[in-house]
């Protein structure tokens, strides 16, 4: 029985080795204070650390100047509104049809306000595939500093009581949760989470101009980066790249419809950001394709390409 048992053990370890080996990853034992990116929901926070712990976040926190500042922004991928804007905590933030952008001007103010908490302006940061450039503040009649994302104002609401919560979406059919880049998220009616139906986590598009390509389960296309290495497996998109080009976050390996699953492993980026590879490259996705099927991608800076199916570069130069 012992024989037996050592013997699987040695077979465990020595798969685990030869996935590290095939893809040189190394391990970094590094504890950087950078935030997770990409599309992972947010973490749940304890009850006495976030917003509203007594009944909901407005109530006591809107009033006074004390509203809690929204830190680095992150994105959450909601199963019934896809792309959502969030605060550093996770909550939801929310634009109002009444506001105007252009220029930026908030009213919702008195007992609005008291409800709909306006997000201070100072020290928010973009999220990660988030332009920094749409982040701004406008002046509020009390003088106080707003958010605003592409010139709305960005508003918290006092029924959100956890990491998550979205009910303020369509209330008084004015109110709404809003994308990264300042619309209005964008409902779900089939279900899918973020999703176009049917799309595995990795598969196959045929590009009228760059052929087959591997684009993620939105349909959006998948990059690789030139600078980054497979051998050791290592990312030289770091920092401020990172919101330009969101990692690709960890796919299951039967979530994967013709693409290639040689190298088909999870990167642990010292940032503490997971990253899916293929062929052991590590995969983004970019900020500047708005819908499935762009290619804004293709051939930036001369080392962003898209990726075939077999995880080469499409349209590189050698």
């Amino acid at each position: 029985m012992d024989t037996w048992r050592n013997a699987s053990l040695a077979v465990t370890a020595a798969a685990l080795l030869a996935l590290t080996t095939a893809c040189g990853q190394e391990k970094d034992t590094a504890s950087p204070n950078g935030q997770a990116v990409g599309n992972a929901a947010p973490a749940q926070q304890p009850a006495d650390g976030g917003y509203g712990s007594d009944g909901g976040y407005g109530s006591g926190a809107a009033t006074g100047g004390t509203a809690k500042e929204a830190g680095q922004l992150a994105v959450w991928d909601s199963k019934k509104l896809g792309k959502v804007l969030t605060d550093s905590e996770g909550f939801t933030l929310y634009r109002f049809d009444k506001d105007t952008a252009e220029p930026p001007r908030s009213n919702c103010e008195s007992d609005c306000a008291e409800a709909w908490p306006a997000v201070p302006a100072r020290n928010a940061e973009a999220a990660a595939g988030v332009e920094a450039s749409l982040i701004g503040e406008v002046t509020r009649a009390d003088g106080t500093g707003q958010l605003t994302v592409a010139g709305w104002p960005m508003y918290r609401y006092a029924q959100d009581t956890r990491p998550g919560d979205a009910k303020g979406q369509g209330v008084g059919g004015t109110w709404f949760a809003a994308a990264p880049e300042g619309k209005k998220a964008a409902v779900n009616t089939d279900g899918a989470t973020g999703a176009q139906a049917g799309l595995a986590g990795l598969s196959v598009r045929e590009d009228p101009e760059l052929g087959n390509i591997v684009v993620d389960k939105r349909g959006m296309t998948v990059y690789r980066f030139k600078k980054d290495s497979a051998w050791p497996m290592k990312s030289a998109c770091t920092g401020e790249c990172l919101k330009k080009w969101p990692v690709v976050g960890p796919v299951e390996k039967n979530d994967v419809e013709g693409v290639t699953t040689k190298g088909f492993a999870t990167f642990d980026r010292p940032d503490g950001v997971k990253q899916q590879s293929l062929d052991c490259w590590p995969l983004y996705t970019f900020s500047g394709d708005v819908r499935p099927g762009d290619t804004n991608g293709q051939g930036v800076g001369g080392t962003w390409y898209a990726v075939s199916p077999d995880a080469k570069l499409v349209g590189a130069s050698k």
